[in-house]
């Protein structure tokens, strides 16, 4: 059969570059501008008023709250958003207490230049939106009364082990990652996760007075 059949030197195919496509990602409800998670804005919110906070941290939490845009509503009770710098003009339109210690608001005059220029990038984005968008409804979402209970808890028995009150900063700011890095969910990592700090923190002087 052999004599049949033509043989021809093989000869290489250059490889042909492949054209770089577009990857698109699939939005999530989540990744819009203007739909917010009241519990990460309240844990950036506890990242920012934490005493001695460093510097990494306090510009990471700018970053993320930089992706969206909080109703007036969720600024008011919150208090992440800013002090009206003119009663008749800023209390109007974002319709917040003229109390200090808006955590963005305190932000603008921080030491460190990156984190003061950050904050002040989201103070007159959210400022300038909002009044824009006065007459626009809000739409809030809560957690079931079982995982704020479950949550209550959880607080309370981290006071405990540090010794301080329930509504003292660093207990919210442990609670708050803690539940963050479990995915927003009362589940077994989550109560392990708990259970396991509170072990440390009272059995070892050491950790709990850093």
């Amino acid at each position: 059969m052999d004599k049949f059949v033509i043989r021809t030197p093989r000869i290489q195919n250059s490889p042909k570059k492949k054209l770089e496509e577009k990857v698109y990602k699939q939005a999530t409800i989540e990744s819009l501008k203007r739909v917010v998670v009241i519990e990460d804005i309240k844990r950036w919110k506890t990242m920012l008023e934490l005493p001695d906070q460093t510097r990494d941290n306090l510009v990471a939490a700018l970053q993320e709250l930089k992706k969206k845009i909080p109703s007036r509503e969720v600024l008011r009770s919150t208090k992440i958003g800013m002090r009206p710098a003119s009663r008749k003009h800023f209390q109007s339109v974002l319709l917040l207490p003229t109390t200090r210690g808006h955590a963005v608001n305190k932000m603008r005059k921080h030491q460190d230049p990156e984190v003061a220029a950050l904050a002040k990038e989201i103070y007159t984005e959210w400022k300038t939106f909002i009044e824009k968008h006065l007459d626009r409804p809000s739409i809030e979402v809560r957690s079931d009364p079982k995982t704020e209970s479950f949550r209550k808890n959880a607080q309370k028995l981290l006071s405990e082990a540090l010794e301080l009150k329930m509504d003292h900063l660093l207990v919210e700011n442990i609670e708050r990652e803690t539940f963050h890095l479990c995915s927003r969910l009362i589940n077994g990592p989550y109560r392990r996760t708990v259970r396991a700090l509170v072990f440390t923190l009272k059995h070892r002087a050491e950790i709990r007075e850093q």
